[in-house]
């Protein structure tokens, strides 16, 4: 590098892993927010809570899909099994929730 070039403050492949990493939340905030806003309830925790749950939908999602043959390593499930996951586990949070409030 000449003395005028500027240096990059990080190697490229940290940024490549730190852009898929930002990606993969975002991809999870939108996921989440998706199932909260088609599902009716209310849940505490604002936009970590629909990253997390967004995040946990795509995962299984992406398991149930590849399980019964319609996703594999070389072609994801996609946005909208992410999302089918992510209400699966949100009713399952509405569950336990109206279990634990109808049993205290």
């Amino acid at each position: 590098m000449g003395r005028n070039e500027a240096r990059p403050l990080l190697h490229p492949r940290i940024m490549l892993t730190l852009g898929n990493v930002l990606l993969f939340l975002l991809f999870g905030l939108v996921v989440g927010a998706i199932a909260r806003w088609i599902m009716p309830g209310h849940e505490p925790g604002g936009w970590t809570f629909s990253m997390f749950l967004g995040i946990a939908g795509s995962f299984l999602g992406g398991f149930v899909a590849h399980a019964i043959g319609i996703s594999s390593v070389s072609r994801p499930a996609g946005l909208v099994v992410s999302i089918l996951g992510a209400m699966v586990l949100l009713g399952v949070y509405h569950a336990l929730r109206n279990w634990r409030h109808s049993h205290a």
